[in-house]
């Protein structure tokens, strides 16, 4: 990679990074490359490239032409070295986990994260020992207070599904470097549009693709961004043994999806920064939660290390659980599903859906309350998706 390919700002690196159309007959799209195994053209060349002498496709499972230029252009945009793609977003955390520790080891983890993500950690202390405490990470004190001896990971969400709460990645990756332990951040629900990690000093950025990479709702897939060295290393035993790789066909929608990211984030964030002025004025909603509202404690975080707030908003309906459901289900078109990041605007109730894995208490300490609503505002007219909103909750 050149210099002058180094220094193109993101709006145009989404579009062209880590493709040349000389390189396949002139084709402006990438080609979608649908094979499952590569032909060598002589028996000790398949030698050599088994044995990593040469480079070369082997079979799709350990690399693939549209894949690869899917893996450079995230790379470019995490400002990393390199990419590793995935089946799913879950696929990406679990291979990233695992590759980073051992039985008996210890995560710390942010206070709060994807239900899933959570299920795994449970998963991984019932069968391995590997044991997580979560904290708020407000301050070094805290962490360092956490870290023992066979700590591997810090894992953080920010922002925090579905809390929307913020997490100072250049104070965690300070702390974190004293003891070398890695941190790894899901920035999934910024992109890297909005947020850089590996720029505030972290070292692994992974991404549920499925939602603002791919932008349409069509597609399951995980990224993770990180130095070669590591990035090799889970190439070529967490992924490759356990197999939990992309297809090439959606692969390329992640890179067609990629194409319009910015144009996509500036209008959720305008949306989003819309809604939330209305929500706050509504008789029948508690409190909201945005990390660009000028009212959020973590506004000074967002600043420092995000470009905008994003197009997620959480919300507090007055009442319970009763009172939430209601409100879903008094909706026009606005739609009921979990994931985000798409066209349409979509609204879920954590506490039943996306984080009902987690033991009540445990969602109690994480701000996930019966009451609490996620809104994934989409590309729609603002005051569409604010007249759907307002007569839901009026009916309250």
């Amino acid at each position: 990679m050149t210099q002058k390919q180094n220094q193109k700002r993101i709006e145009t690196a989404v579009i062209h990074e880590g493709y040349d159309t000389k390189e396949m007959l002139g084709s402006l799209s990438t080609p979608i490359f649908q094979t499952s195994t590569y032909t060598f053209e002589t028996a000790e060349q398949g030698e050599r490239r088994f044995a990593g002498e040469e480079s070369g496709y082997i079979y799709s499972r350990l690399g693939n032409p549209t894949v690869r230029v899917l893996e450079e252009r995230i790379a470019t945009l995490e400002k990393g070295e390199a990419g590793l793609a995935f089946g799913s977003g879950m696929a990406a955390v679990s291979a990233v986990l695992i590759a980073l520790t051992k039985a008996n080891d210890h995560i710390i983890c942010s206070s709060g994260l994807y239900g899933c993500t959570f299920g795994f950690l449970t998963m991984m202390r019932e069968k391995y020992n590997i044991t997580t405490d979560f904290s708020e990470m407000k301050s070094k004190e805290e962490l360092r207070s956490l870290i023992r001896p066979e700590t591997t990971v810090i894992y953080v969400e920010t922002p925090i599904n579905p809390t929307m709460r913020l997490i100072d990645l250049q104070q965690v990756a300070e702390v974190a470097k004293e003891y070398g332990i890695p941190v790894v951040v899901d920035n999934t629900f910024s992109s890297p549009y909005l947020q850089q990690p590996l720029e505030l000093g972290c070292d692994i950025v992974l991404h549920s693709a499925t939602k603002y990479i791919g932008g349409h709702g069509d597609v399951i897939a995980g990224l993770v961004v990180g130095k070669k060295s590591f990035i090799d290393m889970l190439s070529n035993t967490t992924q490759k043994d356990i197999g939990g790789v992309i297809s090439p066909f959606d692969a390329w929608l992640l890179l067609r999806g990629l194409k319009t990211l910015a144009v996509r984030l500036d209008r959720h964030c305008d949306n989003a920064r819309k809604i939330v002025a209305q929500l706050k004025m509504h008789r029948q909603v508690a409190n909201v939660y945005y990390p660009e509202d000028d009212d959020n404690p973590d506004l000074a975080i967002m600043e420092g290390q995000m470009r905008r707030g994003g197009g997620v908003i959480s919300f507090d309906v007055k009442g319970n659980k009763q009172q939430a459901q209601q409100l879903l289900n008094q909706l026009g078109f606005l739609k009921i599903a979990v994931s985000l990041g798409d066209a349409e605007t979509l609204i879920e109730h954590p506490a039943t859906m996306t984080h009902a894995s987690i033991p009540y208490e445990v969602r109690q300490q994480m701000g996930i309350t019966d009451q609490l609503i996620r809104l994934s505002v989409g590309l729609e007219a603002w005051e569409d998706i604010w007249s759907d909103l307002e007569q839901a909750l009026d009916q309250l």
